[in-house]
This record gives structure tokens, C-alpha cells and sequence, in this order.
């Protein structure tokens, strides 16, 4: 079993920095691909960014290319990600997640992950 827990969430401004964190417990983070999603009240989960098992590889959606770094550290257990220059439209409530399935090409639909936490709000006002 895959538990995972975030943290780091919080009310900022415009241009600041967050770093949030997930810690998985049971199985560990050894051997999962892992990933960052979002969503807000109405609106589908959106995948934010994502780390192969293997930490080689790193993907991000568009809007936080250069602003966003996934990271892992298995001997921890922990992934975070650091959000840098926030903006009102990285609001949301934000979710770890996991898959150990063998997965051929990065998944980035939520369907593609099995394990889940559950939830840290990052709120970001102008």
C-alpha cells in the first residue's frame, strides 16, 4: 500500500515562492514514476508536472515551464515541487501522485496514476 501525504501549501502573492512536498509512506517512492496535478472547483485535475522513476526525466505542463521544478529523493521517500513566481492562475489545490505501473510513455492523465494524497490549497492573490 501507497500512502502519500503534501504539505506546503499556503496563501502567498503574486511573484512569490512555495515549495511543496509529498512524503510516501507503506511502499516508498523506489520505482514510481510520480507527478504533480492541480484542480480547481469545477474543473478537471490538470497535470502540473512529472518525474520518471528513475529521476532521469522530468516533464511539465506549458504554463510553468520555467517556473516550476519537480524534484525526488528516494532515500527520503519525498517529492516536492518548487513553484516560483506564482501568479493568480496557479491557484488550486494541488496533489501528489503516484503509478507503478510500467508506463511506456509519461502518463499525464489522471487515470494514469493509482495513488493519490490528498491535497494541499496553494492560493494566490494579486
Amino acid at each position: 500500500q501507497i500512502r502519500l501525504v503534501e504539505s506546503g501549501g499556503g496563501s502567498v502573492h503574486s511573484g512569490d515562492s512555495l515549495k511543496l512536498t509529498c512524503v510516501a509512506t507503506g511502499h516508498g517512492l523506489r520505482g514510481l514514476d510520480m507527478a504533480w496535478f492541480r484542480q480547481t472547483p469545477g474543473n478537471e485535475r490538470e497535470f502540473v508536472a512529472g518525474i520518471t522513476w528513475r529521476g532521469d526525466s522530468t516533464y511539465y505542463t506549458d504554463s510553468v515551464k520555467g517556473r516550476f521544478a519537480i524534484t525526488r529523493d528516494d532515500v527520503k521517500d519525498t517529492l516536492w515541487l518548487q513553484m516560483n513566481s506564482l501568479n493568480a492562475d496557479d491557484t488550486a489545490a494541488y496533489y501528489c501522485a503516484a503509478s507503478d505501473a510500467y508506463n511506456r510513455e509519461f502518463p499525464r492523465r489522471p487515470r494514469g496514476f493509482a495513488y493519490w494524497g490528498q491535497g494541499t490549497q496553494v492560493t494566490v492573490s494579486s
